[in-house]
């Protein structure tokens, strides 16, 4: 495998369907996504990044500049409280690769894309109900704190809003 800690490439649509098994396999954690939905947030994302092992998409974030047209409750907030961020949407490592570092070396070339960018936050939202615990924790590993707390998708879910300086 490439090491994670090295480059990233860009998701494209040919990754959907290993997009949406990986995707569904972390749900609850992150809702599911048909293929068709999953191409559509690739055309509105403002940048992705894929972790490869020999050809395989082991890892990925997808993500979004503030100001973007983009409908999601959770990207409205931050929207909403600033104009100064990069949101991501998802995060999803195969379960088989977690704790390897993969999830870490995401975060640093999203805080890196912030910063080569001028933008002073990262932002994102972690499910509370359905309860995340572990993500929770990296999140706070990686100095994100609450800034919000909101019930989305017609009150089923709960999530914190997270964010961190760059």
């Amino acid at each position: 495998m490439t090491s994670p800690l090295s480059s990233f490439d860009a998701l494209t649509l040919a990754d959907v369907p290993r997009l949406v098994e990986l995707n569904e396999a972390a749900s609850p954690a992150v809702p599911i996504t048909s293929a068709t939905e999953m191409a559509a947030l690739l055309d509105a994302a403002g940048f992705t990044l894929a972790v490869r092992d020999h050809d395989t998409l082991v890892g990925f974030v997808i993500g979004m500049y503030s100001g973007a047209d983009y409908a999601s409750e959770n990207y409205r907030f931050f929207d909403a409280r600033s104009s100064d961020f990069l949101y991501v949407d998802r995060i999803v490592i195969d379960a088989e690769r977690r704790g390897a570092g993969i999830g870490r070396a995401l975060y640093e070339a999203v805080f890196d894309l912030a910063r080569t960018g001028g933008l002073r936050e990262v932002t994102c939202e972690v499910n509370l109900n359905p309860p995340n615990p572990e993500s929770l924790a990296f999140h706070a590993r990686l100095g994100f704190t609450r800034v919000g707390e909101q019930e989305t998708k017609n009150g089923s879910v709960t999530v914190a809003l997270l964010a961190t300086a760059v």
